[in-house]
């Protein structure tokens, strides 16, 4: 039997190590701006990280000084007509959804800026550790566009009305200190200890309940439009389900034999 080849990015690097899966924008001469074959390899690195039976952990990145700036004006430039609906039903909306949809945690290693689209990258992951020079800045509306990608359904939740509004209307840009105080993100550390804290909260996530990480993520997604009673019995539901896999019984006889669990994400 053929062995089957390993996927080759133009646009991306993949690496896989200790349960980690790290995904990293690899346009750093635009400062990881998306173009069509960046959007498109993205969904299918992530369909690939969900899959990967070794991989309980993804880190999010981008390559060189920035995150993500966003959309590369210079490769839409030439185009007679955009379709904005298209764009979007096609090469963000599906990133988006991924990342929320994916049963394993997403850290996003905040590097540099995070701009429009890339601001919206960066919200809809699980847990944020950003460098100190790191920042967030809604850009759409300086060329005269709208909130996407996102963003409109993540800034008022974790921000509140008001500054979202701010953000969104002035295109004001938050420091990462100022991120961190808002609760747009975990963590903020310098810029030479960023690999290091990163590393830290994944191996923390690669080595632990990943069944029960991915439920409670499908809980928190889902209390944002569901009742108290709602949440009530889905929690039930999830919990059946926690309970019954291999690690809630290894966390039980762990706790009882006073010795630290050894998960193994079933």
């Amino acid at each position: 039997m053929a062995k089957k080849e390993e996927k080759v990015y133009t646009t991306l690097l993949l690496k896989v190590e200790n349960k980690i899966g790290t995904i990293t924008l690899n346009r750093p001469e635009v400062f990881n701006a998306f173009d069509n074959t960046q959007s498109f390899e993205l969904q299918d690195a992530l369909k690939q990280m969900e899959r990967d039976a070794k991989v309980n952990v993804v880190v999010l990145t981008g390559a060189g000084k920035a995150f993500c700036s966003g959309q590369d004006l210079k490769a839409i430039s030439g185009a007679e007509k955009r379709s904005f609906i298209e764009s979007l039903t096609t090469r963000y909306n599906p990133i988006i959804r991924a990342m929320r949809n994916m049963p394993k945690p997403i850290v996003c290693r905040l590097n540099g800026v995070a701009a429009g689209a890339g601001c919206s990258l960066a919200l809809a992951s699980d847990f944020i550790v950003a460098s100190e020079k790191a920042s967030l800045i809604e850009v759409f509306v300086n060329i005269g566009l709208v909130l996407d990608s996102g963003s409109s359904y993540f800034l008022p939740r974790l921000i509140g009305s008001a500054r979202a509004f701010e953000l969104a209307t002035l295109g004001t840009k938050v420091s990462a200190q100022q991120a961190f105080e808002w609760g747009m993100v975990n963590r903020v550390v310098p810029e030479e200890k960023l690999d290091e804290e990163v590393n830290a909260i994944a191996t923390v996530y690669a080595n632990g309940p990943t069944k029960a990480y991915g439920l409670m993520k499908k809980m928190l997604n889902k209390s944002y439009h569901s009742d108290l009673d709602t949440m009530l019995e889905y929690e039930m539901y999830c919990q059946e389900i926690a309970g019954n896999s291999h690690d809630y019984k290894e966390g039980v006889q762990a706790f009882i034999e006073k010795r630290k669990a050894n998960f193994k994400g079933e």
